[in-house]
């Protein structure tokens, strides 16, 4: 009796199928909630200004941009998942079927994110390997297009790992307030290669080759004589080259982040989503949604002129969408 009285449980009413609550000193619980909370509320917060910006100023409506603008509001989701981790440390978490809706929407917006950062890529090795042709390559039809299909086809995929979740959601839970993943072999390693291998070896062959033909530039554009014409096409090359820097900067961060969350959950068969390590983690992966605006602020003039309008509420007064910015 006295083992039982020491057992503190999530939910003492379902004695028998509570999960026992997390011991914690508490000075660690609420650091925990304060650092959760304001990751969470500091991504949502930013990269909104980053959607607000790119929607509201026409000078911003460009290829490029666009896909900035996909990857930002997959980031808000993701600010919006990190209320998940918080439940659980809170106990509160109950219903297999939130535990399966966060499953659903941590794979779809894993997924669109992965796909934004190959357009990103993509983007990025037209518009330094191909300057020329990049206006005809890369229209605003055709990345609206690319960006639809990167949301849509992550749908499919997400049903085909989580298919047993779908078919029998809650079905690997031991106890009420726990939320488990648990994937065979096969899921796994087509999950890997789909929404891991894949992508990351596409952005990395193509940033290789936008790095290759930076360099060579870079060395033609010292040895040139600086002609009007010259000079111009230039401007151009050091404006691009700078966004493939700037871009390429969001890429690699986000495969620092990318990188112990797949590896995590491919060595662990059976994962509790509460456990301390898969918590950690998940914030981490979940954290490089808040850097990416941060990113543009250090390196974006433009966006931080977009957050003075903002702050100051001149985006409110007529005409301010027409404004120059950049």
């Amino acid at each position: 009796m006295d083992v039982l009285e020491e057992v503190e449980l999530c939910f003492p009413q379902l004695f028998n199928s509570s999960c026992k609550r997390p011991k914690h000193p508490r000075y660690e619980v609420i650091l925990r909630y304060i650092l959760l909370s304001s990751i969470s509320l500091l991504t949502v917060t930013l990269n909104l200004l980053v959607i607000i910006s790119i929607l509201h100023f026409k000078q911003l409506h460009t290829p490029t941009n666009l896909i900035i603008l996909s990857l930002a509001v997959s980031d808000v989701f993701v600010g919006l998942l990190m209320l998940f981790p918080i439940l659980l440390i809170s106990c509160l978490f109950f219903s297999a079927i939130v535990c399966l809706l966060y499953q659903i929407f941590t794979y779809i917006i894993t997924w669109a994110s992965l796909g934004n950062m190959v357009l990103i890529s993509v983007d990025r090795y037209v518009a330094v390997c191909y300057p020329l042709q990049y206006s005809t390559k890369m229209t605003q039809k055709k990345v609206r297009v690319c960006v639809c299909l990167c949301w849509s086809f992550s749908v499919p995929f997400t049903c085909l790992v989580l298919k047993d979740y779908l078919q029998q959601p809650g079905r690997f839970i031991s106890c009420s307030g726990e939320c488990v993943f648990v994937t065979d072999y096969i899921m796994g390693y087509i999950d890997l290669f789909l929404s891991f291998l894949c992508p990351v070896h596409i952005i990395i062959v193509l940033y290789l080759r936008v790095f290759i033909v930076a360099v060579s530039q870079a060395r033609s554009m010292r040895s040139r004589v600086a002609a009007v014409q010259t000079a111009v096409r230039v401007t151009v090359q050091k404006s691009e080259l700078k966004a493939a820097k700037t871009l390429g900067v969001v890429v690699l961060v986000f495969l620092m982040c990318l990188c112990p969350y797949f590896i995590f959950f491919l060595k662990a068969s059976d994962t509790v989503a509460n456990s301390s390590s898969a918590t950690f983690v998940l914030v981490l992966f979940y954290f490089n949604s808040c850097l990416n605006p941060m990113i543009y602020a250090f390196f974006y003039p433009w966006f931080r002129k977009c957050l003075k309008y903002i702050v100051t509420l001149r985006i409110l007064q007529p005409g301010s969408s027409g404004a120059n910015i950049l």
